[in-house]
C-alpha cells in the first residue's frame, strides 16, 4: 500500500511582498523587516524568501542571525535578471546571491526575465535571436546554480519577457530549467495554473500561491489597468476567496510528488504603515486555508 503526502509533509513559507515589500521603485510604503518577520512567524510560518535586495542583510551570517532571532529560515529568493541581451552575461551577476544562499543554507533562486526597465507595466517584443539568447541563458543560470547546490527556477511574471501562455510553453520546450508555479501571474498572463500542473508537473519545483480576483485580472489583460494599479485595487485575495482553483492546484502538485516550497505570496501595495493588524490578516487566512486543504484530503491508496 502506498500513501500520498499528508499535511505534515508540505513546506509553507512566506514572502515579504505579502507585506508590500517590493523591489520596484515607488511601489508603496515599505514595512520594516522586524515587523514583517515577526508577523510572519506569528502567522505560523517557519521560512521566508528573502525579499528585494537591501531588505534583509546581504551578509550570510548576519542574514542567518536575523532570521534565527525570529525562528525563521531562508528558502532563497527572487532574482530579476536580464536574459535576452546578447551583450550582457547574467551569470556573474547572480554569483554573490548564490554565495549568500549557499552560506545561509537556502535552496532556491527564483529568476524573472526582466525587460531591462523598471517596473512591470510594459515590455518589448523579442525577436528570434533574443529568444534564443534568453533560453540559452536560462540553462546557463540553472547550471551555475546547480554547481553551487542551488535549484534555479524561472518565474513567469506579468511585465517580464515570460508572461503569456505561449512564452511559458516556449521556455518549457526550449530549456531544461524548472518552473516556479505562480498561480496569480500565470492566470493573468493567460495560462491556467491547473492545466500546467496537469501537463508539466515534473517541471514545477517551486510554487508561489496567490488567489486572484479574475475581474481585475481581466482589466490588466485588456490594458484597462496596469499591473500596479490592479494590485493596489486588491487583485490578490486570501487563498480560497478568489477565482483560482487553489485546492486542485495544491493537491495536483502533491499527487505528482511535489516536495518543494509552497510560498504564500500575495502582492500588496501600502500607502502608509498599517496602524491595525494590516496585511498579516490575509496571510493568516491563507495559511489556515492551505493547511485545511491538505488536512481534509483523503490519502490515495493502491
Amino acid at each position: 500500500m502506498t500513501t500520498t503526502k499528508n499535511q505534515t509533509d508540505i513546506r509553507i513559507a512566506g514572502a515579504p511582498i505579502s507585506w508590500g515589500v517590493c523591489e520596484v521603485p515607488g511601489w508603496g510604503h515599505q514595512i520594516a523587516p522586524a515587523r514583517v518577520l515577526t508577523e510572519m512567524r506569528d502567522a505560523g510560518l517557519t521560512a521566508t524568501e528573502v525579499g528585494p535586495e537591501g531588505f534583509l542583510p546581504a551578509d550570510p551570517n548576519e542574514l542567518a542571525a536575523t532570521l534565527d532571532e525570529v525562528g525563521l529560515t531562508s528558502v532563497g529568493g527572487f532574482a530579476p535578471v536580464l536574459l535576452h541581451d546578447a551583450d550582457h552575461d547574467p551569470v556573474p551577476g547572480i554569483a554573490p546571491l548564490l554565495d549568500a544562499f549557499v552560506a545561509s543554507r537556502a535552496e532556491v533562486i527564483v529568476l524573472a526575465a526582466v525587460t531591462g526597465t523598471d517596473g512591470y507595466d510594459s515590455r518589448p517584443e523579442l525577436d528570434e535571436n533574443q529568444w534564443n539568447t534568453l533560453l540559452r541563458n536560462l540553462d546557463r543560470l540553472a547550471q551555475a546554480a546547480a554547481d553551487r547546490g542551488i535549484r534555479a527556477v524561472l518565474h513567469p511574471h506579468v511585465g517580464t519577457m515570460v508572461e503569456q501562455r505561449d512564452e511559458v510553453y516556449r521556455v518549457l520546450d526550449g530549456s531544461a530549467i524548472g518552473l516556479c508555479l505562480d498561480t496569480g501571474h500565470l492566470l493573468i498572463g493567460g495560462t491556467d495554473p491547473l492545466d500546467l500542473v496537469t501537463s508539466h508537473a515534473s517541471r514545477i519545483t517551486h510554487a508561489h500561491l496567490k488567489d486572484v480576483d479574475a475581474a481585475l485580472a481581466a482589466r490588466v489583460q485588456s490594458g484597462e489597468l496596469t499591473y500596479t494599479e490592479a494590485v493596489a485595487s486588491g487583485m490578490y485575495t486570501p487563498l480560497g476567496t478568489g477565482d483560482v482553483d487553489i485546492e486542485r492546484v495544491v493537491l495536483g502538485l502533491l499527487d505528482a510528488g511535489f516536495d518543494g516550497w509552497f510560498v504564500l505570496e500575495q502582492d500588496t501595495i501600502l500607502t502608509a504603515e498599517p496602524t491595525d493588524a494590516g496585511p498579516v490578516i490575509d496571510v493568516i487566512a491563507s495559511v489556515a486555508y492551505l493547511r485545511e486543504v491538505v488536512k481534509a484530503r483523503v490519502p490515495s491508496t493502491v
